[in-house]
Protein backbone atom coordinates (compact mmCIF):
# COMPACT_ATOMS: atom_id res chain seq x y z
CA UNK A 1 0.00 0.00 0.00
CA UNK A 2 1.14 3.44 -1.00
CA UNK A 3 0.95 6.31 1.49
CA UNK A 4 -1.63 8.62 1.35
CA UNK A 5 -1.31 12.11 -1.04
CA UNK A 6 -1.69 15.18 1.48
CA UNK A 7 -3.55 18.13 0.09
CA UNK A 8 -1.13 21.22 0.08
CA UNK A 9 -2.04 21.99 3.73
CA UNK A 10 -1.63 18.80 5.40
CA UNK A 11 1.04 16.50 6.22
CA UNK A 12 4.84 18.15 7.46
CA UNK A 13 5.84 20.88 5.20
CA UNK A 14 9.29 20.49 3.49
CA UNK A 15 10.07 22.19 0.18
CA UNK A 16 7.76 20.20 -2.53
CA UNK A 17 7.41 17.51 0.27
CA UNK A 18 10.72 16.62 0.03
CA UNK A 19 12.86 14.07 2.49
CA UNK A 20 14.41 16.30 5.15
CA UNK A 21 18.13 16.31 5.68
CA UNK A 22 21.10 17.69 7.34
CA UNK A 23 23.24 19.59 5.36
CA UNK A 24 26.16 17.96 6.14
CA UNK A 25 24.74 14.30 6.24
CA UNK A 26 24.60 11.28 4.28
CA UNK A 27 22.45 12.47 1.30
CA UNK A 28 22.92 12.73 -2.32
CA UNK A 29 20.33 14.21 -4.19
CA UNK A 30 19.60 16.19 -7.47
CA UNK A 31 18.18 19.17 -6.31
CA UNK A 32 19.23 20.44 -2.52
CA UNK A 33 17.51 23.41 -0.76
CA UNK A 34 18.38 24.89 1.49
CA UNK A 35 16.63 28.15 3.88
CA UNK A 36 18.76 31.36 4.76
CA UNK A 37 16.08 33.08 7.25
CA UNK A 38 18.03 36.48 7.28
CA UNK A 39 17.13 39.75 7.11
CA UNK A 40 19.30 42.07 9.22
CA UNK A 41 20.59 43.32 6.08
CA UNK A 42 17.55 45.09 5.22
CA UNK A 43 17.76 49.05 4.33
CA UNK A 44 13.67 49.00 4.46
CA UNK A 45 10.81 47.27 5.29
CA UNK A 46 12.12 43.77 7.37
CA UNK A 47 10.16 40.42 6.45
CA UNK A 48 12.95 38.43 4.50
CA UNK A 49 13.30 36.11 7.25
CA UNK A 50 10.15 34.49 7.12
CA UNK A 51 10.55 33.94 3.29
CA UNK A 52 12.26 30.04 3.64
CA UNK A 53 9.27 28.82 5.58
CA UNK A 54 6.49 30.63 3.52
CA UNK A 55 8.34 28.72 0.25
CA UNK A 56 7.91 25.94 1.74
CA UNK A 57 4.56 25.72 2.52
CA UNK A 58 3.23 27.36 -0.75
CA UNK A 59 6.00 24.95 -2.83
CA UNK A 60 2.83 22.32 -1.75
CA UNK A 61 0.57 23.12 -4.15
CA UNK A 62 3.83 22.34 -7.00
CA UNK A 63 4.82 19.50 -6.48
CA UNK A 64 6.56 16.87 -9.20
CA UNK A 65 6.27 15.39 -11.50
CA UNK A 66 4.53 17.94 -14.20
CA UNK A 67 2.26 16.99 -17.16
CA UNK A 68 2.04 20.28 -19.62
CA UNK A 69 -0.81 20.26 -22.06
CA UNK A 70 1.49 17.93 -24.79
CA UNK A 71 1.71 15.18 -22.15
CA UNK A 72 5.14 15.95 -21.40
CA UNK A 73 6.58 15.23 -18.12
CA UNK A 74 8.51 17.91 -16.27
CA UNK A 75 11.17 17.05 -13.10
CA UNK A 76 9.84 13.41 -13.58
CA UNK A 77 12.58 11.43 -11.66
CA UNK A 78 14.61 14.01 -10.76
CA UNK A 79 15.02 13.83 -6.75
CA UNK A 80 14.83 16.74 -3.89
CA UNK A 81 16.42 17.06 -0.44
CA UNK A 82 15.18 19.58 2.07
CA UNK A 83 18.72 20.67 3.97
CA UNK A 84 16.58 22.40 6.31
CA UNK A 85 17.38 26.13 7.34
CA UNK A 86 21.02 27.56 8.46
CA UNK A 87 21.04 27.91 12.34
CA UNK A 88 21.84 31.91 12.57
CA UNK A 89 22.63 34.10 15.33
CA UNK A 90 20.76 36.68 16.01
CA UNK A 91 22.85 39.34 16.45
CA UNK A 92 26.28 38.46 14.87
CA UNK A 93 25.83 38.74 11.08
CA UNK A 94 29.75 38.22 10.48
CA UNK A 95 29.21 34.11 12.25
CA UNK A 96 25.67 34.23 10.18
CA UNK A 97 27.60 34.68 6.92
CA UNK A 98 30.30 32.16 7.69
CA UNK A 99 27.57 29.61 8.87
CA UNK A 100 25.78 30.07 5.58
CA UNK A 101 29.08 30.07 3.55
CA UNK A 102 29.94 26.57 5.20
CA UNK A 103 26.17 25.13 4.75
CA UNK A 104 26.22 26.07 1.11
CA UNK A 105 29.27 24.15 0.73
CA UNK A 106 28.00 21.02 2.25
CA UNK A 107 24.60 21.15 0.56
CA UNK A 108 26.33 22.14 -3.24
CA UNK A 109 28.71 19.00 -2.09
CA UNK A 110 25.99 17.05 -2.19
CA UNK A 111 23.21 18.00 -5.22
CA UNK A 112 23.37 18.57 -8.91
CA UNK A 113 21.97 22.18 -8.27
CA UNK A 114 21.28 23.91 -5.01
CA UNK A 115 18.74 25.91 -4.67
CA UNK A 116 18.89 28.88 -2.04
CA UNK A 117 15.97 30.16 -0.37
CA UNK A 118 16.95 33.55 1.38
CA UNK A 119 16.66 35.97 3.28
CA UNK A 120 17.77 39.68 2.34
CA UNK A 121 20.14 39.89 -0.65
CA UNK A 122 22.94 40.15 1.62
CA UNK A 123 23.16 36.32 1.71
CA UNK A 124 24.30 35.80 -2.00
CA UNK A 125 27.65 37.05 -0.76
CA UNK A 126 28.46 34.25 1.56
CA UNK A 127 26.59 31.71 -0.76
CA UNK A 128 28.41 33.05 -3.86
CA UNK A 129 31.66 32.04 -1.24
CA UNK A 130 31.00 28.63 -1.72
CA UNK A 131 31.39 28.77 -5.48
CA UNK A 132 34.97 30.04 -5.42
CA UNK A 133 36.30 26.79 -7.03
CA UNK A 134 33.98 27.30 -9.72
CA UNK A 135 36.27 28.45 -12.65
CA UNK A 136 34.92 31.87 -14.91
CA UNK A 137 31.66 32.22 -12.88
CA UNK A 138 28.95 34.23 -14.32
CA UNK A 139 26.47 35.86 -12.31
CA UNK A 140 22.84 36.18 -14.36
CA UNK A 141 20.99 38.69 -11.49
CA UNK A 142 17.17 39.98 -11.83
CA UNK A 143 17.03 42.96 -9.62
CA UNK A 144 15.31 46.29 -9.91
CA UNK A 145 18.33 47.76 -7.93
CA UNK A 146 21.90 46.86 -9.05
CA UNK A 147 23.23 45.75 -5.68
CA UNK A 148 26.68 46.79 -6.16
CA UNK A 149 27.23 49.60 -3.55
CA UNK A 150 30.53 50.09 -1.55
CA UNK A 151 29.07 51.04 1.45
CA UNK A 152 25.79 52.07 2.86
CA UNK A 153 25.12 53.28 6.33
CA UNK A 154 28.42 52.38 7.66
CA UNK A 155 28.08 49.20 6.55
CA UNK A 156 29.61 47.04 3.79
CA UNK A 157 27.36 43.97 4.14
CA UNK A 158 24.10 45.41 3.76
CA UNK A 159 21.70 44.04 1.12
CA UNK A 160 22.78 46.98 -1.43
CA UNK A 161 26.83 45.38 -1.83
CA UNK A 162 26.66 41.10 -2.12
CA UNK A 163 28.05 41.43 -5.23
CA UNK A 164 30.49 43.76 -4.52
CA UNK A 165 31.93 42.29 -1.71
CA UNK A 166 31.42 39.12 -4.19
CA UNK A 167 33.75 40.35 -6.78
CA UNK A 168 36.16 41.37 -4.49
CA UNK A 169 36.67 38.02 -2.75
CA UNK A 170 36.38 35.68 -5.45
CA UNK A 171 38.83 36.40 -8.67
CA UNK A 172 37.03 33.65 -10.40
CA UNK A 173 33.53 35.83 -11.21
CA UNK A 174 34.14 37.48 -14.26
CA UNK A 175 30.99 38.95 -15.01
CA UNK A 176 27.71 39.87 -13.68
CA UNK A 177 24.64 40.45 -15.50
CA UNK A 178 21.79 42.75 -13.88
CA UNK A 179 18.20 42.67 -15.38
CA UNK A 180 15.40 44.76 -14.73
CA UNK A 181 17.18 47.57 -13.38
CA UNK A 182 14.86 50.75 -12.58
CA UNK A 183 13.48 53.26 -10.17
CA UNK A 184 14.83 56.77 -8.72
CA UNK A 185 17.54 55.59 -6.41
CA UNK A 186 20.58 54.45 -8.12
CA UNK A 187 24.31 54.81 -6.57
CA UNK A 188 26.37 56.67 -9.10
CA UNK A 189 29.26 54.75 -7.85
CA UNK A 190 28.16 51.74 -7.74
CA UNK A 191 26.95 52.03 -11.48
CA UNK A 192 30.30 53.73 -12.38
CA UNK A 193 32.28 50.34 -11.04
CA UNK A 194 30.20 48.23 -12.01
CA UNK A 195 30.17 49.24 -15.57
CA UNK A 196 33.85 49.69 -15.27
CA UNK A 197 34.43 46.12 -14.58
CA UNK A 198 32.50 45.68 -17.50
CA UNK A 199 29.19 43.74 -16.00
CA UNK A 200 26.31 43.80 -18.03
CA UNK A 201 23.33 46.44 -16.94
CA UNK A 202 19.82 46.16 -18.36
CA UNK A 203 17.33 48.35 -17.58
CA UNK A 204 13.75 47.17 -17.56
CA UNK A 205 12.69 50.13 -20.40
CA UNK A 206 15.08 47.73 -22.38
CA UNK A 207 14.03 45.06 -21.60
CA UNK A 208 10.50 46.10 -22.64
CA UNK A 209 11.80 47.38 -25.53
CA UNK A 210 13.21 44.56 -27.38
CA UNK A 211 13.41 41.53 -25.48
CA UNK A 212 15.25 39.29 -28.40
CA UNK A 213 18.25 41.60 -27.90
CA UNK A 214 18.43 41.50 -23.92
CA UNK A 215 18.14 37.90 -24.57
CA UNK A 216 21.12 37.68 -27.03
CA UNK A 217 23.31 39.79 -24.47
CA UNK A 218 22.99 36.98 -21.55
CA UNK A 219 26.06 34.75 -21.49
CA UNK A 220 26.72 31.92 -23.61
CA UNK A 221 28.08 28.26 -22.47
CA UNK A 222 29.36 29.69 -19.01
CA UNK A 223 28.72 28.55 -15.29
CA UNK A 224 26.30 30.67 -14.17
CA UNK A 225 24.92 31.36 -10.50
CA UNK A 226 21.46 32.81 -10.56
CA UNK A 227 20.15 35.14 -8.36
CA UNK A 228 16.53 36.55 -8.35
CA UNK A 229 15.63 39.46 -6.63
CA UNK A 230 11.58 39.62 -5.66
CA UNK A 231 11.27 43.12 -6.39
CA UNK A 232 12.32 42.59 -9.76
CA UNK A 233 9.07 41.07 -10.61
CA UNK A 234 6.08 44.00 -11.13
CA UNK A 235 4.27 44.58 -7.52
CA UNK A 236 1.37 44.44 -8.88
CA UNK A 237 2.21 40.79 -9.80
CA UNK A 238 4.66 40.17 -6.73
CA UNK A 239 3.70 42.66 -3.37
CA UNK A 240 5.47 41.05 -0.89
CA UNK A 241 9.15 42.50 -0.57
CA UNK A 242 10.62 45.11 0.86
CA UNK A 243 11.50 47.76 -1.39
CA UNK A 244 9.16 47.38 -4.42
CA UNK A 245 9.73 49.60 -7.32
CA UNK A 246 6.82 50.03 -10.08
CA UNK A 247 6.98 49.22 -13.65
CA UNK A 248 8.76 45.45 -13.28
CA UNK A 249 9.04 42.34 -14.77
CA UNK A 250 6.18 40.72 -15.81
CA UNK A 251 6.12 37.01 -14.78
CA UNK A 252 6.33 35.99 -18.20
CA UNK A 253 9.56 38.02 -19.35
CA UNK A 254 10.97 36.79 -15.76
CA UNK A 255 10.46 33.48 -17.20
CA UNK A 256 11.60 33.89 -20.71
CA UNK A 257 15.37 35.62 -18.93
CA UNK A 258 15.71 32.43 -16.63
CA UNK A 259 14.78 29.86 -19.27
CA UNK A 260 16.96 31.52 -21.82
CA UNK A 261 20.18 32.09 -19.22
CA UNK A 262 20.09 28.19 -18.28
CA UNK A 263 19.46 26.82 -21.97
CA UNK A 264 22.67 28.82 -23.02
CA UNK A 265 24.53 28.46 -19.89
CA UNK A 266 25.41 25.64 -17.13
CA UNK A 267 23.78 27.00 -13.90
CA UNK A 268 25.35 26.05 -10.61
CA UNK A 269 23.35 27.44 -8.30
CA UNK A 270 20.09 29.61 -7.84
CA UNK A 271 19.02 31.90 -5.06
CA UNK A 272 15.24 33.74 -4.39
CA UNK A 273 15.81 36.82 -2.30
CA UNK A 274 14.00 39.64 -0.94
CA UNK A 275 10.33 38.01 -0.86
CA UNK A 276 8.46 39.45 2.61
CA UNK A 277 5.48 36.93 2.52
CA UNK A 278 4.57 39.41 6.23
CA UNK A 279 4.23 42.28 3.46
CA UNK A 280 1.45 40.31 1.38
CA UNK A 281 -1.39 38.93 3.37
CA UNK A 282 -2.86 37.22 0.68
CA UNK A 283 -0.22 34.46 0.46
CA UNK A 284 0.30 35.08 -3.84
CA UNK A 285 3.90 36.50 -3.35
CA UNK A 286 4.99 32.86 -1.89
CA UNK A 287 3.19 31.30 -4.25
CA UNK A 288 4.64 33.09 -7.29
CA UNK A 289 8.09 32.87 -5.69
CA UNK A 290 7.71 28.91 -4.87
CA UNK A 291 6.24 28.58 -8.86
CA UNK A 292 9.07 30.68 -9.80
CA UNK A 293 11.62 28.30 -8.48
CA UNK A 294 9.81 25.29 -9.57
CA UNK A 295 9.11 26.30 -12.79
CA UNK A 296 13.29 27.41 -12.79
CA UNK A 297 14.12 24.14 -12.07
CA UNK A 298 12.35 22.22 -15.00
CA UNK A 299 13.70 24.54 -17.29
CA UNK A 300 17.21 23.47 -16.09
CA UNK A 301 16.72 19.77 -16.23
CA UNK A 302 15.14 20.17 -19.34
CA UNK A 303 17.38 21.57 -20.94
CA UNK A 304 19.83 18.73 -19.43
CA UNK A 305 17.46 16.21 -20.75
Amino acid sequence: MTAPAHLPYGGITSFARAPIVEPGGEWRADVGVLGIPFDLALGFRPGARYAPRALREASLRYVPPFSDLSGRTRLGGVTFADAGDVVLPSLEPELARERITRAARQVRSRCRLPVFLGGDHSVTFPLLRAFDDVPELHVVQLDAHLDFTDERNDTRYSNSSPFRRAVEALPGLVHITTLGLRGLRHDPEGVRVARGRGHTLISLPEVAADLPAVLSALPSGKNVYLSVDADALDPAVLPGTSSPEPDGLTYGQTLDLIRAAVERNTPVGLDLVELAPNLDPTGRSALIGARLVMETLCEVFDARG
